[in-house]
């Protein structure tokens, strides 16, 4: 689902909470659509996401030091 068309549902959504229900359960509907439009989409918390930038940075700091390695048997190879 694209972003446009998310947004777009999510606009309809609440203009349809808004015209059939009483002013006191506007919050608790709008609460509802919004949890379940960020349900379908791809989300991960801070935590998940700081989690995974560090692994990625652990493995491109061992993919340097492999190819630094590599390079330096490459050129002892070359000898």
């Amino acid at each position: 689902m694209d972003m446009n068309t998310f947004f777009n549902d999510l606009q309809s959504k609440v203009s349809q909470a808004i015209e059939n229900s009483p002013a006191k359960d506007i919050e608790k509907n709008v609460k509802s659509m919004m949890t379940q439009g960020f349900a379908k989409l791809d989300l991960v918390t801070r935590e998940e996401f700081e989690i995974q930038a560090q692994v990625l940075a652990k493995t491109r700091a061992k993919l340097e030091a492999l190819e630094a390695r590599l390079a330096e048997l490459e050129a002892k190879a070359g000898n």
